[in-house]
Protein backbone atom coordinates (compact mmCIF):
# COMPACT_ATOMS: atom_id res chain seq x y z
CA UNK A 1 0.00 0.00 0.00
CA UNK A 2 1.33 3.30 -1.32
CA UNK A 3 0.23 6.86 -0.21
CA UNK A 4 -2.63 5.48 1.82
CA UNK A 5 -3.26 6.94 5.01
CA UNK A 6 -5.26 5.23 7.75
CA UNK A 7 -8.45 6.92 9.60
CA UNK A 8 -8.05 5.82 13.48
CA UNK A 9 -11.02 6.50 14.64
CA UNK A 10 -13.06 4.38 11.96
CA UNK A 11 -13.72 0.47 12.62
CA UNK A 12 -15.17 -2.33 10.86
CA UNK A 13 -18.08 -4.52 11.82
CA UNK A 14 -19.37 -7.44 9.48
CA UNK A 15 -22.55 -9.02 9.34
CA UNK A 16 -22.91 -11.60 7.71
CA UNK A 17 -24.95 -15.22 6.52
CA UNK A 18 -27.65 -15.87 4.03
CA UNK A 19 -30.72 -13.87 5.64
CA UNK A 20 -28.51 -10.58 5.80
CA UNK A 21 -29.27 -8.52 3.55
CA UNK A 22 -33.41 -9.10 4.12
CA UNK A 23 -31.98 -8.89 7.88
CA UNK A 24 -30.45 -5.11 7.38
CA UNK A 25 -33.48 -4.14 5.31
CA UNK A 26 -36.34 -3.70 7.76
CA UNK A 27 -33.63 -2.15 9.94
CA UNK A 28 -31.19 0.56 8.57
CA UNK A 29 -32.45 3.86 6.81
CA UNK A 30 -30.49 2.49 3.43
CA UNK A 31 -31.55 -0.38 0.88
CA UNK A 32 -29.48 -3.37 1.07
CA UNK A 33 -31.61 -6.06 -0.94
CA UNK A 34 -30.55 -4.95 -4.14
CA UNK A 35 -26.32 -4.30 -3.29
CA UNK A 36 -24.63 -6.15 -5.38
CA UNK A 37 -20.62 -7.12 -5.01
CA UNK A 38 -18.66 -4.21 -4.19
CA UNK A 39 -21.39 -1.62 -3.99
CA UNK A 40 -21.10 0.92 -1.53
CA UNK A 41 -23.74 2.45 0.56
CA UNK A 42 -24.39 5.50 3.30
CA UNK A 43 -27.11 4.60 6.42
CA UNK A 44 -27.43 4.29 10.07
CA UNK A 45 -29.63 2.71 12.41
CA UNK A 46 -32.25 4.41 14.36
CA UNK A 47 -34.34 4.48 17.33
CA UNK A 48 -37.96 4.55 17.09
CA UNK A 49 -37.81 8.19 17.82
CA UNK A 50 -36.17 8.80 15.03
CA UNK A 51 -32.89 9.67 16.23
CA UNK A 52 -29.06 7.73 15.35
CA UNK A 53 -27.93 5.42 17.30
CA UNK A 54 -25.12 4.59 14.25
CA UNK A 55 -24.25 5.85 11.19
CA UNK A 56 -21.92 3.84 8.47
CA UNK A 57 -20.77 3.41 5.24
CA UNK A 58 -21.78 0.05 3.81
CA UNK A 59 -20.23 -2.44 1.19
CA UNK A 60 -21.44 -5.18 0.32
CA UNK A 61 -19.62 -8.43 0.19
CA UNK A 62 -19.96 -11.88 -1.35
CA UNK A 63 -20.97 -13.20 2.25
CA UNK A 64 -22.93 -9.80 3.53
CA UNK A 65 -21.80 -7.01 4.47
CA UNK A 66 -18.69 -4.55 6.06
CA UNK A 67 -19.61 -1.46 8.08
CA UNK A 68 -17.16 1.67 8.21
CA UNK A 69 -18.49 2.62 11.78
CA UNK A 70 -17.39 5.07 14.39
CA UNK A 71 -15.31 3.39 16.89
CA UNK A 72 -17.10 4.99 19.34
CA UNK A 73 -20.22 3.52 18.32
CA UNK A 74 -19.09 0.27 16.93
CA UNK A 75 -19.77 -2.01 20.05
CA UNK A 76 -23.67 0.14 20.26
CA UNK A 77 -24.31 -1.08 16.84
CA UNK A 78 -22.90 -4.49 16.78
CA UNK A 79 -25.36 -5.25 20.08
CA UNK A 80 -28.46 -3.08 18.56
CA UNK A 81 -27.95 -5.45 15.65
CA UNK A 82 -27.47 -9.09 17.59
CA UNK A 83 -30.35 -8.19 19.61
CA UNK A 84 -32.87 -7.90 16.39
CA UNK A 85 -31.33 -11.38 15.10
CA UNK A 86 -33.66 -13.40 16.57
CA UNK A 87 -33.89 -16.57 14.26
CA UNK A 88 -32.35 -15.24 11.36
CA UNK A 89 -29.29 -16.47 9.85
CA UNK A 90 -27.01 -13.29 10.62
CA UNK A 91 -23.50 -13.03 11.99
CA UNK A 92 -22.76 -10.07 14.16
CA UNK A 93 -18.71 -9.55 14.29
CA UNK A 94 -16.50 -7.32 15.08
CA UNK A 95 -13.50 -7.14 12.67
CA UNK A 96 -10.41 -5.85 13.97
CA UNK A 97 -8.25 -7.47 11.70
CA UNK A 98 -9.61 -4.78 9.02
CA UNK A 99 -9.19 -0.86 9.28
CA UNK A 100 -10.14 1.84 7.10
CA UNK A 101 -8.22 3.24 4.79
CA UNK A 102 -8.01 6.55 2.89
CA UNK A 103 -6.87 5.38 -0.65
CA UNK A 104 -7.26 6.68 -4.36
CA UNK A 105 -8.16 3.43 -5.83
CA UNK A 106 -10.25 2.78 -3.27
CA UNK A 107 -14.32 3.34 -3.64
CA UNK A 108 -15.98 6.18 -3.33
CA UNK A 109 -17.06 7.80 -0.42
CA UNK A 110 -21.15 8.11 -0.68
CA UNK A 111 -21.67 11.12 1.53
CA UNK A 112 -19.79 13.32 -1.01
CA UNK A 113 -18.17 13.34 -3.68
CA UNK A 114 -15.92 16.51 -2.34
CA UNK A 115 -14.37 13.42 0.11
CA UNK A 116 -11.85 11.20 -0.91
CA UNK A 117 -12.05 7.30 -1.85
CA UNK A 118 -11.67 4.99 1.60
CA UNK A 119 -11.27 1.10 0.98
CA UNK A 120 -11.83 -1.33 3.99
CA UNK A 121 -7.99 -3.01 4.60
CA UNK A 122 -6.14 -5.57 6.48
CA UNK A 123 -4.83 -3.74 9.12
CA UNK A 124 -1.12 -2.52 8.31
CA UNK A 125 1.14 0.11 9.38
CA UNK A 126 0.23 3.17 7.57
CA UNK A 127 0.46 6.74 9.06
CA UNK A 128 -2.85 8.12 9.88
CA UNK A 129 -5.13 10.44 8.19
CA UNK A 130 -3.89 14.28 8.36
CA UNK A 131 -5.57 17.13 8.79
CA UNK A 132 -6.66 17.87 5.01
CA UNK A 133 -9.17 14.55 5.52
CA UNK A 134 -11.06 16.70 8.36
CA UNK A 135 -10.46 19.99 6.65
CA UNK A 136 -12.58 18.17 3.37
CA UNK A 137 -14.91 16.57 5.52
CA UNK A 138 -15.59 20.06 7.10
CA UNK A 139 -16.21 22.23 4.10
CA UNK A 140 -18.37 19.39 2.52
CA UNK A 141 -20.87 19.98 5.86
CA UNK A 142 -20.52 16.29 6.76
CA UNK A 143 -20.97 15.26 10.04
CA UNK A 144 -19.07 12.56 11.74
CA UNK A 145 -19.86 10.37 14.82
CA UNK A 146 -17.53 10.90 17.74
CA UNK A 147 -16.27 14.36 16.59
CA UNK A 148 -20.38 16.50 15.68
CA UNK A 149 -22.56 14.23 17.32
CA UNK A 150 -22.84 11.12 20.03
CA UNK A 151 -25.57 7.65 20.02
CA UNK A 152 -29.46 8.80 20.51
CA UNK A 153 -28.12 12.34 20.11
CA UNK A 154 -29.63 13.81 16.84
CA UNK A 155 -31.99 13.27 13.97
CA UNK A 156 -30.84 12.09 10.41
CA UNK A 157 -31.78 15.89 9.29
CA UNK A 158 -29.84 17.30 12.08
CA UNK A 159 -26.37 15.97 9.79
CA UNK A 160 -28.11 16.46 6.92
CA UNK A 161 -28.42 12.18 6.06
CA UNK A 162 -31.18 13.05 3.77
CA UNK A 163 -29.20 15.53 2.06
CA UNK A 164 -26.39 13.38 1.64
CA UNK A 165 -27.86 9.92 0.37
CA UNK A 166 -28.53 8.22 4.02
CA UNK A 167 -31.94 7.95 3.77
CA UNK A 168 -33.76 5.74 1.26
CA UNK A 169 -37.38 7.46 1.52
CA UNK A 170 -38.59 4.75 -0.81
CA UNK A 171 -37.94 1.29 0.71
CA UNK A 172 -40.22 -0.24 2.73
CA UNK A 173 -40.25 0.53 6.73
CA UNK A 174 -37.67 0.75 8.89
CA UNK A 175 -36.32 1.58 12.54
CA UNK A 176 -37.36 5.13 12.84
CA UNK A 177 -38.91 5.99 9.39
CA UNK A 178 -42.06 7.36 10.14
CA UNK A 179 -40.45 10.36 12.32
CA UNK A 180 -37.81 10.98 9.00
CA UNK A 181 -40.30 10.55 6.67
CA UNK A 182 -42.74 13.33 8.50
CA UNK A 183 -39.65 15.49 8.77
CA UNK A 184 -39.41 15.28 4.91
CA UNK A 185 -42.61 15.25 4.02
CA UNK A 186 -42.94 18.27 6.03
CA UNK A 187 -40.05 20.18 5.48
CA UNK A 188 -39.93 21.11 9.54
CA UNK A 189 -36.14 20.39 9.73
CA UNK A 190 -35.25 23.13 11.99
CA UNK A 191 -31.43 21.62 12.65
CA UNK A 192 -28.90 21.61 10.08
CA UNK A 193 -24.83 20.85 10.29
CA UNK A 194 -23.41 23.36 8.53
CA UNK A 195 -19.98 25.01 8.00
CA UNK A 196 -18.97 27.83 9.49
CA UNK A 197 -15.59 30.27 9.43
CA UNK A 198 -14.45 32.51 12.16
CA UNK A 199 -10.85 32.78 14.29
CA UNK A 200 -10.25 30.92 16.84
CA UNK A 201 -13.30 28.55 16.98
CA UNK A 202 -13.31 25.90 19.06
CA UNK A 203 -15.73 23.07 19.37
CA UNK A 204 -18.32 23.78 22.52
CA UNK A 205 -18.56 27.46 21.32
CA UNK A 206 -22.17 28.86 20.42
CA UNK A 207 -22.70 30.55 17.26
CA UNK A 208 -24.53 34.08 17.59
CA UNK A 209 -27.13 36.02 16.19
CA UNK A 210 -29.68 38.51 18.12
CA UNK A 211 -29.75 34.61 20.12
CA UNK A 212 -28.17 31.50 20.19
CA UNK A 213 -28.41 29.93 16.94
CA UNK A 214 -26.04 26.65 17.29
CA UNK A 215 -22.86 25.03 18.50
CA UNK A 216 -19.47 24.28 16.84
CA UNK A 217 -19.17 20.76 17.08
CA UNK A 218 -15.78 20.30 15.00
CA UNK A 219 -12.80 22.51 13.84
CA UNK A 220 -9.60 22.03 11.61
CA UNK A 221 -7.94 25.46 11.39
CA UNK A 222 -10.55 28.45 11.43
CA UNK A 223 -13.62 25.82 9.42
CA UNK A 224 -15.86 24.08 11.46
CA UNK A 225 -19.55 22.78 11.57
CA UNK A 226 -21.71 23.97 13.85
CA UNK A 227 -25.58 22.51 14.14
CA UNK A 228 -27.51 25.49 13.33
CA UNK A 229 -30.95 26.19 14.11
CA UNK A 230 -31.91 27.38 10.69
CA UNK A 231 -35.32 29.70 11.57
CA UNK A 232 -32.96 31.57 13.86
CA UNK A 233 -30.50 31.75 10.80
CA UNK A 234 -32.90 33.36 8.53
CA UNK A 235 -33.57 35.80 11.21
CA UNK A 236 -29.92 37.15 12.27
CA UNK A 237 -28.68 40.16 11.38
CA UNK A 238 -25.16 39.25 11.62
CA UNK A 239 -23.36 35.99 12.88
CA UNK A 240 -20.26 35.40 15.77
CA UNK A 241 -18.81 32.68 17.47
CA UNK A 242 -17.03 34.10 20.76
CA UNK A 243 -15.82 37.46 19.82
CA UNK A 244 -15.55 37.13 15.98
CA UNK A 245 -17.30 37.76 13.02
CA UNK A 246 -18.45 34.31 11.31
CA UNK A 247 -19.38 33.22 8.18
CA UNK A 248 -21.92 30.80 7.49
CA UNK A 249 -21.26 28.40 4.18
CA UNK A 250 -24.57 28.33 2.95
CA UNK A 251 -25.15 25.62 0.70
CA UNK A 252 -27.32 25.84 -2.35
CA UNK A 253 -30.59 23.94 -0.49
CA UNK A 254 -30.73 26.05 2.35
CA UNK A 255 -33.06 28.71 0.57
CA UNK A 256 -35.88 26.07 0.14
CA UNK A 257 -35.38 24.89 3.58
CA UNK A 258 -35.60 28.09 5.32
CA UNK A 259 -38.62 29.24 2.85
CA UNK A 260 -40.43 25.87 4.34
CA UNK A 261 -40.14 27.25 7.70
CA UNK A 262 -41.05 30.36 7.15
Amino acid sequence: MTNVTRLPHRTVLEVSGPDTPDFLERLVTCRTDDMSAGEVRYGALMTPQGKIIADFILQRTETGFLMDVAAEARETLRKRLSMFKLRAAVEVTARDDLAIYLDEDGFADPRSEALPNRVFNKDVDAPAAGSDYNTARIEAGIAEQGQDFGEAEVFAADINMDLNNGIDFKKGCFVGQEVASRMKRRGTARRRTLAVRAQNIEPGMSVMGETPIGEVTSVEGNVGLARIRVDRLAKAAAVTIGDAPAEIIVPDWLATETEALA
